[in-house]
């Protein structure tokens, strides 16, 4: 607006309203109350900023408006909105005020200028209006002095929005470029994976130091910009990194989030009602396989491109694809009396299932745990009989009808691999383990240590069984490893024949008086030992007590 320099130290609301009133003609009764409302808008109004994006925060059913000015300098003077709503949709719309032909703003002149504007009254217009929560970009062009007005409204509750406002259309965009076909193409599924694939912004090959690809997974739907997933993220009780592009730098997870770096990309998984949410940030990459995903469920992908330098993102089509259906367990025969051991990756959680048919109405299983921690669940015919977590050695005598089908199914409850030896047979089958006692720990005494001696004692059976001694020097940092990565399974057989103390038979037919001892000489002073025992049974399989440390004394 060309104007005065005593016109450039008025406040500029007041400059707008005093160029209605000496614009607009006076209005009739009729019009008295559009005139009063138009000039109500304009005067309660924010000034938008030029060329900086604004967060805009919406009171539900409380318009919110701003204005900007485009000045008459120029023949032609482009410029462009877009408006990027963060969560519900809203309502915006574009007003314009024109003054009349001929009418510049108050001058020396009022008088002639009130009567030029009585045969010409300006103008207030809406040249644009949208409702909905997709990205929205107007284009428009001036070739004269104008005021634009914007008005923002939200129906549904309080909301944020963004708002960009330029009219340097020609030195460059603050939004990364989206390619002519923005879709994003599922090109392979499979039980926990989908490969995607899409097109490359134009941005990425101008500047690839500072773009880069973000991807959104989730189980609830598509989300039409950056702003609105993390609002979504956010509104689920989470706190996010301010953007997807900031989250490249070192940040402070929630509780529910997991950091996963790898191959130079860096992934944040939310823990949140709805399932998983997933960003993960790959680079200029345009093609990825998200991995680890569950079967037969239904994802969302959203990708971004997002610019580094000023945070500013743009967003692909989605898509979403369904994970294949998890095939059917292999299920391995159990038969009569023949051991079997399993070993189990933890990292997969995946049932590992047995089946066992009755030829007898009396059926015994037998579990020797030798690592890790592992579920046990037991069907039969359908329907469940058994479940629980196993300790050490577990026996299930179950009793049902001739040709009962017995399916067993053992998972581990740890990340770590864990395994276990299994049998099935007939009640009345000769047992595959020895009587066991009452409880498998070495008991240490203290008082009878000594700088090169070492005193254990461990609990006996009603029946005469053979019980052998082993011993190993260890250190004290590997005291952890060693109780951790025993294997409750293996025999003596695995150890070097230097380790073996000695082997002995014993029993008693009072279980209270089951008691024995042994003194182990020979020892180092102040040294860590390992000591083992081995119980063997008619079959011949041992049963390995609780490992058990011992430090010799330093000074006697």
């Amino acid at each position: 607006l060309k104007m005065s320099w005593f016109w450039l130290y008025l406040p500029l609301h007041l400059l707008i309203a005093t160029c209605l009133c000496h614009s607009i003609k006076a209005p009739t009764t009729s019009s008295q109350q559009s005139f009063k409302t138009d000039l109500f808008n304009f005067y309660h109004s924010l000034i938008l900023a030029d060329g900086k994006e604004t967060t805009i925060h919406l009171l539900k059913d409380i318009p919110k408006r701003y204005y900007f000015v485009l000045e008459e300098g120029r023949v032609l003077a482009p410029f462009s909105i877009t408006v990027t709503p963060c969560d519900v949709p809203i309502e915006w719309s574009i007003l314009v005020y024109k003054p009349p032909p001929g009418k510049t703003t108050p001058g020396d002149h009022d008088t002639q200028e009130v009567s030029k504007s009585q045969k010409a009254p300006s103008v207030v217009s809406t040249i644009f209006s949208y409702k909905g929560n997709s990205v929205e970009t107007y284009m428009g062009m001036s070739s004269h002095s104008a005021v634009y007005l914007l008005e923002f409204l939200s129906t549904e509750r309080d909301t944020h929005i963004t708002v960009y406002l330029t009219t340097d259309t020609t030195s460059g965009h603050l939004y990364p470029e989206l390619p002519t076909d923005p879709r994003i193409d599922v090109i392979g599924v499979g039980h926990t994976t989908v490969t995607l694939t899409w097109k490359h912004s134009p941005s990425v090959l101008q500047h690839r130091e500072s773009i880069q690809y973000c991807l959104l997974v989730n189980e609830k739907h598509n989300y039409k910009s950056l702003c609105a997933a993390e609002t979504a993220i956010r509104s689920s009780g989470m706190k996010l990194p301010p953007t997807l592009a900031l989250s490249l730098s070192p940040y402070l997870l929630e509780p529910q989030q997991v950091m996963i770096l790898s191959n130079s990309e860096l992934s944040i998984i939310n823990k949140v009602s709805s399932g998983e949410v997933r960003q993960v940030c790959m680079g200029t990459k345009n093609t990825y396989t998200v991995p680890n995903l569950s079967p037969s469920t239904q994802y969302y992908f959203d990708v971004f491109i997002v610019n580094l330098l000023t945070n500013a993102s743009a967003a692909y089509t989605g898509t979403f694809a369904r994970t294949l259906e998890e095939p059917e367990p292999k299920v391995t025969e159990l038969k009569d009396g023949k051991v079997i051991h399993v070993i189990l990756d933890g990292k997969k959680q995946k049932f590992y299932s047995l089946q066992y048919q009755a030829r007898h109405k009396k059926i015994h299983f037998t579990f020797q745990l030798c690592r890790g921690q592992i579920r046990v669940h037991i069907t039969r015919n359908g329907k469940t009989v058994a479940s629980e977590n196993l300790s050490g050695l577990r026996y299930f005598s179950l009793k049902g009808k001739l040709l009962d089908t017995y399916l067993v199914q053992l998972r581990s409850t740890e990340e770590s691999n864990s395994s276990v030896k299994v049998q099935a047979s007939p009640y009345f089958h000769k047992p595959l383990f020895p009587l066991l006692p009452e409880s498998l720990k070495i008991k240490s005494f203290s008082k009878l240590r000594t700088c090169r001696s070492a005193t254990i004692a461990w609990l006996g059976t009603q029946e005469e069984s053979k019980y052998c001694v082993y011993r190993k020097r260890i250190e004290e940092d590997q005291i952890w490893r060693e109780l951790q990565s025993a294997d409750r399974c293996s025999g003596p057989e695995s150890r070097p024949k230097s380790e073996k103390v000695l082997c002995k038979y014993f029993y008693d037919l009072n279980p209270q008086r089951a008691v024995t001892t042994e003194t182990i000489k020979g020892l180092e002073a102040g040294t860590f030992y390992l000591f083992d025992v081995y119980l063997f049974g008619p079959s011949g399989i041992p049963v390995r007590y609780h490992s058990k440390v011992v430090k010799t004394r330093k000074k006697c």
